[in-house]
């Protein structure tokens, strides 16, 4: 899929819960689209305004996973920068209701055949893996949380070119 001059950017996070105004971020992970498999992750207290904005770059349409409802709002309340300020942002679960593809993005990439390594991680794995790092300072713990994290922003683009989704 040509983009056209315009640079593309998969976004997902990690967070210790569900709400923002009672959970911590714990990392942010972001593939700019360019030909490299690279993400950048931002983990605890490296987790920053400026170098979100920096990481973000020129980015120019951002995509993510139930980012409206999860990840956007989190980042917003957590670092005070609406990201949809900075580039225009398609958040393909929809996208994945109007092709009657329902779930999270686990079961979605089930659904579609896109491959998991780490099929025994999810979100509250995730928050229990942070948490073993924080209290225990456990390195596989911490390399673990990240392999997961940088999982879903690679499966995100995977996700973008079977849907076919342009915008």
């Amino acid at each position: 899929m040509k983009n056209n001059g315009k640079h593309f950017a998969y976004l997902d996070i990690e967070t210790t819960g569900l709400s923002p105004y009672a959970s911590e971020l714990t990392v942010i992970g972001i593939h700019i689209e360019n030909g490299s498999d690279e993400v950048v992750q931002m983990i605890g207290d490296e987790i920053s305004r400026t170098g979100l904005i920096e990481a973000m770059g020129n980015v120019q349409m951002l995509y993510t996973y139930n980012g409206s409802r999860f990840d956007l709002p989190f980042i917003r309340e957590k670092l005070r920068i609406d990201l949809t300020d900075c580039c225009a942002h398609t958040d393909l679960m929809y996208s994945c209701w109007q092709k009657n593809l329902k779930g999270g993005l686990k079961a979605v990439e089930r659904q579609l055949g896109i491959e998991r390594k780490l099929t025994d991680v999810d979100g509250l794995v995730a928050v229990q893996l942070w948490n073993s790092y924080k209290r225990n300072g456990c390195a596989n713990s911490l390399n673990k949380l990240l392999e997961y994290n940088k999982e879903d922003v690679l499966n995100l683009k995977q996700l973008r070119k079977i849907l076919k989704v342009s915008k």
